[in-house]
C-alpha cells in the first residue's frame, strides 16, 4: 500500500499537535489528519520547547509558536548537581533535565520524587509545587504513576457524603414490588479470590421441559447513582475503576462499590438483568430484560468452581455443570463464526507488608474464567441486538441513541505487515487471499506449544484496530457480533452505567435523547480507559524491575520479543518479565541488524538471533530510575 503523504506550502503556518517528542527530536500531526504516515519529522534544535502533545504552529518543520500545552507539570526525581538543582522527569519522552527553583524553607534531598511546575520554558525552569517521597519507595512510585496518568484516589467530600448518605436510606416496599423478583431462585457469584465488588450474578433454574431458565444480573448502580449528582459526575468524569498491582482506584465510593451495590451472599440486592432460556446447546428461546431483586446464596472464586468442575463434587455441582457445558457448546460456535481466540496468562504478584513483590504467578484462564465469560458476552450481546433492532420495521435498525462496543476491521497495511512478520516463523499465506478471522485463528491453533505462541498472538493483537465505545455500531470484529455493548460492569465502568440507564427508558417507552452528547461521553470513556490501562502497565513494569533488583545472576528461559538495532528484548517465560540484551554484550561477534528479516546475526559466525527464538539468559541489571531490566545469554 503506498503512504500517503501531507504537502507542506511552503512559508505557510500549519497547526497541529507535535507526538513522540524526545532527546531525537519529534513529530507534527496536521490537524484534521490521523495516522503515522501523515506525521512531519521535527529536528530537536526546530522543536522550539514543545513537548508531546503540544498543540502548536510550524512553518518550514520548525515550530514558531506553542498554542497550547499538553502538560506544565511534571514528576521526577530531584538530583544534586554542581550547587544546582535538576528535576530527572519520570516520563523519558521529556528531552532534559529541568532545573529547579530552590524552595522558600523547605530542603530538598538528593534522590527525592517531586512534581515541578514549569515556569520558564526557555530555560526548562521550574519550581516545586508537591513533594512525593523518596524514590524507590513503594508509595512514592505507585503515586508518581498516578500522577503520571492523571488518575485521582481520593473522592470529592461532596461525593462521599453523597455516598453515605445513599447508604443510610432503606429500599423502599414499592420498589420492590414492581421488580421481577429472583430471591427463592439459585442464585450465585463467581469472582476471583480477592475481589470485593460483585456486579454480576447467576441465577439457575431448570424448567419442566428440560430447558434452563439462566439469569444474568447486574448490579442496578443506575437507581442509586442518579444523573447530574455529584457521585454521577465523578463517575462520568472517572469513567472506569483503575487496577494498580497493589490497590484498586475505584469509580465509586467504596461504601457503593464494595457494599450497597455489591451482589454479596446472603443480602437482597437490586439487580437489572437479562434472563435467557437456553436449551443443552446454548441455542437461545426466549430472553427478557428488566430490573429484579436477587438474594444470591454462595460465593464462588474461580478456583473453586474449576475444582468442582474437575472432581463433579462439591456446592452445586450439578447446576455448575450443566451451565458449564452449554458455555462450551456458546463458546464453540462463537470460534466458529469467527471470533478470534486471543485468551493469555496473566501476570500477578505476591507482595509483603512494604509493597515488595516477593512472587510472580502466571495466570491461565480457566474454564471457570470462560465460563463467566461466555454469559457475560451473551448479555452484552444480547442487549445490543434487543436496542439495535428495537421497533426497527416502524424506524428502522439503529435509530435508538444507544452506548456500543465497537471493533473495527484491522487496517490492511497492518495485515500485511503482520502476513510479512509470521512468515519468519514459516507460517504460509496464500497469494492475494483475504486474511479472515478465522484464518488468524487458524494461526493462533498452529503456534499453540510453540515457542512462538505467546508472540503470535501478541502481533496479531497489535494489528487489530482498538475496541472504544460509541454511538454509532459498526459491529465487533473480534467478538464476530454484529451488535455489542457493554452492561454487565455498571461499578467499574460509566458506559455500563450509560448503558443501563438507555435501556431502562427504551422499555419503559421513552424517546431517544440527544446523540451528540452520548457520543462525547463515549469518546471520553473510551480515553480513559486507555489511561487506565496504561497506568496498570506502568504499575506491572515497576514491580517486574523491582522483583528483578535482587535476582541479578539468576538464569532463566526467555523468548525473544523485539529486535533492533542496538540488541534485542527477551521476556522471561517463568516471570513475564521483558529486558534487553544489549549489543554491547554480545562479544563473541560483531552483529548486524537484519530489519527485513527481524533479526542480528554475526558477521563471522553468521549465528542468528530472531524473533521468537528460546534463549538462556541472566539478570545482568534492573534499574527503577529507568524501568529497565538488562540481560546478558547465560
Amino acid at each position: 500500500m503506498q503512504k500517503t503523504h501531507i504537502e507542506k506550502p511552503k512559508n505557510k503556518m500549519i497547526s497541529g499537535r507535535i507526538n513522540h517528542a524526545g532527546r531525537k527530536g519529534g513529530f507534527f500531526l496536521a490537524e484534521g489528519l490521523e495516522g503515522r504516515d501523515n506525521e512531519v519529522p521535527i529536528a530537536p534544535e526546530y522543536l522550539n520547547t514543545a513537548l508531546t502533545g503540544d498543540r502548536v504552529e510550524i512553518e518550514n518543520d520548525k515550530v514558531i509558536r506553542i498554542l497550547e500545552r499538553a502538560r506544565t507539570q511534571f514528576a521526577g526525581t530531584i538530583k544534586m548537581e554542581q550547587e544546582k538543582i535538576w528535576l530527572k522527569p519520570y516520563d523519558t519522552k521529556v528531552p532534559g533535565d529541568i532545573l529547579v527553583t530552590p524552595s522558600a524553607g523547605a530542603k530538598l534531598v538528593d534522590g527525592e520524587r517531586v512534581v515541578v511546575e514549569i515556569n520558564h520554558w526557555d530555560k526548562l525552569e521550574g519550581a516545586v509545587i508537591n513533594r512525593l517521597g523518596q524514590a524507590g519507595d513503594n508509595e512514592t512510585e505507585i503515586g508518581t504513576i498516578m500522577f503520571e496518568h492523571k488518575i485521582q484516589y481520593d473522592f470529592p467530600e461532596a461525593v462521599t457524603k453523597e455516598a453515605n448518605e445513599i447508604a443510610r436510606r432503606s429500599i423502599p416496599k414499592e420498589e420492590v414490588a414492581r421488580r421481577r423478583d429472583f430471591r427463592n431462585i439459585l442464585t450465585f457469584t463467581i469472582d476471583p479470590e480477592t475481589a470485593k465488588d460483585f456486579d454480576d450474578a447467576l441465577s439457575y433454574q431448570l424448567l419442566p421441559n428440560g430447558q434452563i431458565e439462566l439469569g444474568v444480573h447486574i448490579a442496578d448502580v443506575s437507581y442509586f447513582v442518579r444523573p447530574e449528582s455529584a457521585i454521577d459526575n465523578e463517575a462520568k468524569e472517572r469513567a472506569t475503576s483503575v487496577y494498580l498491582v497493589d490497590r484498586t482506584i475505584p469509580m465509586l465510593p467504596e461504601v457503593l462499590s464494595n457494599g450497597l451495590c455489591s451482589l454479596v451472599p446472603g443480602e437482597d440486592r437490586l439487580t437489572f438483568s437479562a434472563i435467557f432460556v437456553l436449551d443443552k446447546s446454548g441455542r437461545v428461546h426466549k430472553r427478557w430484560f428488566g430490573k429484579t431483586i436477587i438474594h444470591s446464596k454462595h460465593r464462588f472464586t474461580y478456583d473453586e468452581v474449576d475444582t468442582i468442575l474437575e472432581t463433579g463434587m462439591g456446592p452445586l455441582a450439578k447446576e455448575l455443570s450443566d451451565i458449564n457445558d452449554i458455555a462450551k457448546n456458546i463458546r464453540k460456535e462463537r470460534f466458529e463464526k469467527g471470533a478470534i481466540s486471543l485468551d493469555s496468562d496473566d501476570v500477578k504478584f505476591k507482595l509483603d507488608p512494604t509493597g515488595k513483590p516477593v512472587g510472580i504467578v502466571r495466570t491461565v484462564p480457566t474454564d471457570s474464567h470462560h465460563l463467566i465469560e461466555e454469559y457475560m458476552l451473551m448479555a452484552n450481546k444480547y442487549v445490543a441486538e434487543f436496542i439495535f433492532y428495537k421497533n426497527s420495521e416502524k424506524h428502522g435498525a439503529g435509530k435508538h441513541t444507544f452506548v456500543y462496543r465497537v471493533h473495527d476491521i484491522p487496517n490492511q497495511e497492518k495485515i500485511t505487515e503482520l502476513k510479512t512478520f509470521l512468515r519468519n516463523f514459516d507460517y504460509k499465506f496464500e497469494k492475494g487471499k483475504v486474511l479472515t478471522s478465522k484464518r488468524l485463528n487458524d494461526l493462533i491453533l498452529e503456534a499453540e506449544s510453540k515457542p512462538e505462541e505467546r508472540l503470535v498472538k501478541t502481533s496479531i493483537l497489535r494489528s487489530m484496530s482498538k475496541a472504544i465505545y460509541s454511538t454509532k455500531n459498526i459491529g465487533h470484529y473480534g467478538l464476530a457480533f454484529t451488535c455489542y455493548t457493554h452492561f454487565t460492569s455498571p461499578i467499574r465502568r460509566y458506559p455500563d452505567t450509560m448503558v443501563h440507564r438507555l435501556l431502562y427508558d427504551y422499555l419503559e417507552g421513552k424517546g431517544s435523547p440527544d446523540t451528540e452528547e452520548y457520543e462525547r461521553l463515549c469518546a471520553h470513556s473510551s480515553a480513559m480507559e486507555r489511561r487506565a490501562m496504561e497506568a496498570e502497565w506502568a504499575s506491572i513494569k515497576y514491580k517486574q524491575v523491582e522483583y528483578a533488583q535482587d535476582k541479578i545472576g539468576q538464569v532463566y528461559t526467555g523468548i525473544i520479543t523485539g529486535v533492533t538495532e542496538w540488541g534485542f528484548y527477551v521476556e522471561a517465560k517463568e516471570t513475564m518479565c521483558e529486558g534487553m540484551v544489549s549489543l554491547r554484550n554480545l562479544k563473541d561477534d560483531f552483529y548486524i541488524f537484519d530489519k527485513k528479516n527481524f533479526c542480528l546475526f554475526g558477521k563471522k559466525t553468521h549465528k542468528k538471533f530472531r524473533l521468537g527464538d528460546e534463549v538462556k539468559i541472566k539478570i545482568l541489571s534492573a534499574d527503577l530510575e529507568r524501568r529497565t531490566i538488562d540481560y546478558i545469554l547465560a
